[in-house]
């Protein structure tokens, strides 16, 4: 097989984060689109093809249903720390977005491999959506926030305790670009071991 190397590479190049208040709430994404961007996300390496992701997928009326989840959960458990604007957002940002993906690691029961694998291969997989949204003109921004570190979240999203939910996968249509941010020189990130 032979790919444009050119296009891969303007393509990494080319993948932002674009968060909710950049998306058009209005413009609906075609679901065909979000089953190739779950699908790209199952091709991700994992160590001893584990494939340790399980996505669950909001669209339409299900973001709502998300919505309305981790705003109340978010209610329920912060106490004297409850800040309106906090449960606002969480309501509201969903419905920005097309779609929304919780993006969930399932552990091997028998824990064959150290943890930080099956994380390093869902984050694998993650980077496909990217990549994928990049493709295809449209935004995408993982978010750990929200309930994400909450352990009453789990039974939610379909999770055993030893399980983790690793955040929030969101894609939208671009309505406000994200702008390139400035990388470090390549020298200073790389190290070169010739001999």
């Amino acid at each position: 097989m032979t790919y444009d190397i050119e296009q891969i590479n303007t393509l990494i190049k080319s993948r932002r984060s674009t968060f909710p208040k950049q998306y058009n709430p209005d413009a609906p994404i075609d679901e065909s689109i979000i089953r190739q961007v779950v699908e790209n996300a199952t091709y991700a390496p994992s160590h001893g093809n584990l494939q340790p992701w399980k996505f669950v997928v909001f669209i339409g009326e299900g973001r709502s249903k998300l919505a309305r989840f981790q705003a109340e959960l978010y209610k329920n458990e912060s106490g004297e720390n409850f800040k309106p604007a906090t449960y606002d957002g969480l309501l509201a940002n969903p419905l920005k977005a097309g779609c929304v993906v919780a993006l969930c690691l399932k552990r091997d029961p028998n824990k064959k491999f150290p943890e930080m694998e099956e994380i390093a291969a869902v984050a694998c997989a993650v980077q496909n959506m990217y990549l994928t949204v990049t493709a295809y003109g449209l935004g995408g921004y993982w978010t750990t926030g929200g309930v994400t570190y909450k352990e009453s979240a789990k039974e939610f999203f379909g999770l055993d305790a030893d399980d983790k939910l690793m955040g929030f996968f969101y894609i939208g249509t671009i309505a406000v670009a994200s702008p390139a941010k400035e990388r470090a020189a390549m020298q200073d990130k790389v190290e070169w071991v010739l001999a």
